[in-house]
């Protein structure tokens, strides 16, 4: 018999696979579609977009965990931090997570067909393509997180096109900024489970970078950082923007601080920091921007 309590149990464990109660995946998700958003719009974002978008980032990266989880399954009880997931302690289906994952990605689908604009569904599609392959790259590529970094940036050339109807140079430069910030970010991640990671077999930017995974991720933080200066260039951007770079830099000089002795929970700490680098730099562009009130 189904009852409440059993409705219940199974909401809770969706919801831990979905890792809704983890929201720092929707933070580093949400910060670049917001970026795109402001810019493709010169700082007035239509409202049904942004809604639409922002409903579609918490469904899609619920998606891409459910995904993610289901291509680890057999990876994760090896690793201490993800041995008791749902999926891999047994306590969600295979069966259950395809179709979570499935229904998840439907009606991301669905939430932009109203409205019709042909090149974003067709920009969704390769949205949908970068997350459902995003876990499988961790077998081969030597940094996954580069092309992390393109499937959690992928809201910005479909904001373009929902305000444009196109996708101008300035988005793929955005995106190019973002796969460096994505890469410094899981980097800090990725150097929590190294261990665990070298005895499985699973490829990532700290075990490739090595003995150099601190100084590649403070290159990274630059190089992104240098990027989104050029953008505030070339859309003559004022000084907010270069303000809310500087307070990303420092941010990003805090993580030095902990990531130094690569200690995990150090590590893991600068990780979820993050957060306020994306939101230092958001806050440059809508400080910079005609707001969006008027």
């Amino acid at each position: 018999m189904i009852t409440t309590e059993r409705i219940a149990e199974r909401l809770t464990e969706y919801e831990k696979l979905m890792r809704l109660d983890k929201p720092i995946g929707i933070l580093l998700l949400a910060w670049p579609t917001l970026w795109g958003l402001w810019l493709s719009s010169a700082g007035s974002p239509d409202p049904i977009v942004f809604w639409v978008f922002a409903m579609g980032v918490v469904l899609m990266r619920s998606a891409g965990c459910v995904v993610n989880d289901y291509a680890d399954r057999n990876f994760d009880r090896h690793v201490e931090r993800t041995k008791n997931r749902p999926l891999t302690a047994g306590r969600v289906s295979e069966k259950e997570a395809l179709i979570l994952a499935a229904t998840l990605a439907v009606l991301a689908f669905l939430m932009i067909l109203p409205l019709g604009n042909s090149l974003l569904i067709q920009l969704s599609f390769a949205a949908a393509f970068l997350a459902a392959s995003y876990p499988f790259t961790k077998r081969f590529l030597a940094i996954p997180q580069a092309y992390l970094g393109i499937a959690f940036g992928f809201g910005i050339p479909m904001s373009y096109a929902a305000h444009l109807d196109a996708v101008p140079p300035i988005a793929w430069l955005l995106i190019t900024a973002n796969v460096f910030w994505a890469i410094a970010y899981d980097t800090e991640y990725a150097m929590v489970d190294r261990a665990d990671d070298l005895k499985i077999g699973i490829k990532t930017s700290a075990i490739t970078f090595g003995r150099f995974d601190v100084a590649a991720v403070m290159v990274c933080y630059a190089i992104t950082l240098a990027i989104l200066g050029l953008v505030g260039w070339k859309l003559h951007l004022g000084w907010p923007f270069h303000l809310g770079l500087a307070a990303a830099a420092g941010v990003a000089g805090y993580h030095y601080t902990l990531i130094r002795e690569r200690e995990p929970a150090k590590c893991f700490k600068a990780f979820l920091h993050n957060n306020w680098f994306g939101a230092a730099v958001f806050a440059g562009m809508v400080a910079s921007l005609p707001p969006y009130w008027r």
